[in-house]
């Protein structure tokens, strides 16, 4: 299984960014696909998860700005983020989980104030 993310970049606070993760290989149709993401000098933390099935859990300090989603048919997971702040800047990694945990490498966001 590999995991290809994209769509990170530079953006001032404020503004928006779409997030793209595919998924390829033998993959279970019943699995958690989600975004992840580490800051410098922290600890990788949950931004968001959506199932096969689409239900959707968010951490609390992306609720109201950042929709994930997903499209089964192509195995990717999307990350719409909006209202982006500061504090919001670090590397964003796709996972892939079913039974086993799969990571795509990264992509950067960073937000400037």
């Amino acid at each position: 299984v590999q995991l290809q993310a994209s769509g990170g970049g530079l953006v001032q606070a404020g503004g928006s960014l779409r997030l793209s993760c595919a998924a390829s290989g033998s993959i279970s149709a019943i699995n958690v696909m989600g975004w992840y993401r580490q800051a410098p000098g922290k600890q990788r933390e949950l931004v968001a998860t959506i199932t096969s099935g689409g239900t959707t859990n968010y951490a609390d300090s992306v609720k109201g700005r950042f929709t994930i989603s997903r499209d089964n048919g192509k195995n990717t997971v999307y990350l719409q983020m909006n209202s982006l702040k500061p504090e919001d800047t670090a590397v964003y990694y796709c996972n892939l989980a079913y039974g086993l945990n799969y990571w795509g490498k990264g992509t950067q966001v960073t937000v400037s104030s």
